[in-house]
């Protein structure tokens, strides 16, 4: 088979994206939040942590702290004692309660919709800043790569390597940036349904055809 030309990789990309927004139409963040200072702190918590289960902790972490003043103000053994089953919990309450004590001196207590600012900001990184900026305030400031994003993309043959920032960089790049926000959405629940880390079913792929790890594409 011959290599995959640039041209058949412009277009396999376009057909790609084509594919996901017919099979996954409107795809919402997992996380559930009601403002942007929630949407953060559940971010932050959901590191190496199913959104599933942050879902189960936030529900009583939001009634318990109804607001960044009240998160920045609270003891630091009751705040990790209420996210302890997210894991890593000593470190995400720290950085939460940093996180919202830099919010309330800086900026009154409001996310800040600006990448840089956000970075900047105890416990956030690119994915996390991409994420609050995307869903909460529909700004695409860049692809969200996470565990799903980053195997989806390597198998389809969209790109290789295992570190975010390049991936970001790359699929920031490949993907026209009217998709940048729902592309991340698109293969986070196809790598759920479809193609999991163990056992993709192939067989009902609607990507079988553009993807370079059953070997009908040639990478280039």
């Amino acid at each position: 088979m011959a290599r995959e030309s640039k041209k058949n990789f412009q277009a396999r990309v376009q057909k790609i994206v084509k594919i996901l927004d017919k099979t996954y139409p409107n795809p919402l963040c997992a996380l559930n939040y009601s403002t942007p200072e929630e949407l953060l702190i559940a971010t932050i918590l959901s590191a190496q942590c199913t959104d599933e289960r942050v879902n189960i902790v936030t529900a009583k972490l939001f009634k318990k702290y109804p607001s960044v003043k009240s998160f920045s103000s609270a003891k630091i053994t009751e705040l990790e004692k209420a996210v302890y089953s997210t894991g890593f919990y000593k470190n995400k309450a720290k950085n939460i309660k940093a996180c919202c004590e830099q919010l309330m001196k800086k900026y009154e207590g409001k996310v800040p919709q600006d990448l840089d600012l956000l970075v900047e900001l105890p416990g956030v990184g690119r994915k996390t800043a991409n994420v609050v900026l995307g869903n909460a305030f529909n700004i695409a400031s860049g692809v969200v790569v996470d565990t799903h994003v980053t195997r989806l993309s390597n198998r389809l043959g969209l790109l290789s390597g295992k570190n975010a920032i390049i991936l970001e960089r790359q699929l920031n790049e490949l993907i026209d940036q009217k998709h940048w926000i729902a592309f991340s959405h698109w293969l986070i629940l196809h790598g759920r349904a479809i193609c999991s880390a163990r056992k993709p079913i192939c067989e009902i792929c609607p990507l079988i055809k553009c993807c370079s790890k059953k070997g009908l594409v040639k990478k280039s």
